[in-house]
């Protein structure tokens, strides 16, 4: 991975513990594909997956989580799962980071929430 994105995955973390989360991995991966944070929290345990883009960007971080990257994140975190049983409700969030690590002060976060879930590939 690229210092860029490592950088915006830094933000990521540091946005979900601040909503009181608490980050149990980062880039878990199976051979499905990769997670980039798995944390826990109020009755969920959220698989993020982090989209940074430079501000202007054609296309932003939310609109970049193709279906088929859906996909393999739900089977990634039904690998994890199998490995990792817990009595917590799935959620798979999406967290744009949209800005430059020259310029943190410019940094905008937007977090969605149960952006996609497991019905969807029903």
């Amino acid at each position: 991975m690229n210092t860029s994105g490592v950088w915006g995955e830094d933000i990521a973390c540091e946005h979900i513990k601040n909503a009181g989360f608490e980050i149990i991995a980062r880039n878990y991966t199976s051979r499905y594909g990769e997670i980039d944070i798995i944390a826990k929290g109020f009755g969920f345990i959220v698989f993020a997956e982090v989209k940074q883009r430079k501000s202007g960007a054609m296309i932003s971080g939310i609109d970049a989580v193709s279906r088929s990257k859906m996909q393999k994140i739900y089977q990634t975190a039904l690998t994890y799962l199998s490995e990792n049983p817990c009595e917590l409700q799935p959620r798979f969030d999406v967290i744009s980071i949209v800005g430059s690590k020259n310029n943190p002060g410019s940094v905008c976060i937007q977090w969605i929430e149960n952006a996609f879930d497991c019905d969807y590939f029903a």
